[in-house]
């Protein structure tokens, strides 16, 4: 995991809100609603992926980190998306060399605070895009 790397990556990437918009036809405001249910829904996936990695639960913890990075690519947050993305390339690959039981609770104390760092700062930014005054 490298901190450049995941500065480097916006926290919330704007053209696929823009786009999400358009594919949406924001005029019905589902776009407010799909991102408002992901902001709504984070705490849990991230609890989800935390009670896995704890516990040593392999295909949950691939499970919960899948749904991390592919419904925060769905609404554009990058820098989520990208350490979801990292700690799923460092669960498969070291699940397959050490024992899960070990090493997946380690990967929750590698990654656990930086996750729940950033979902807080994209939710924040999310809200600030979606909201009335945002711009479109």
């Amino acid at each position: 995991m490298s901190a450049a790397n995941d500065a480097a990556r916006p926290l919330v990437d704007q053209s696929v809100l823009d786009r999400l918009r358009e594919e949406l036809e924001e005029d019905d405001g589902y776009c407010k609603v799909f991102v408002g249910n992901f902001i709504e829904y984070l705490p849990h996936r991230i609890g989800r992926l935390r009670l896995a990695l704890t516990t040593g639960d392999l295909e949950g913890s691939v499970d919960a980190v899948l749904s991390l990075k592919t419904s925060s690519q769905m609404v554009g947050a990058e820098r989520l998306a990208g350490l979801a993305m990292d700690l799923e390339g460092e669960i498969r690959s070291e699940s397959r060399q050490s024992d899960v039981a070990v090493v997946l609770p380690q990967l929750a104390a590698t990654f656990l605070r930086t996750i729940n760092q950033c979902s807080r700062l994209t939710m924040h930014r999310l809200q600030s895009h979606c909201s009335p005054g945002a711009r479109r």
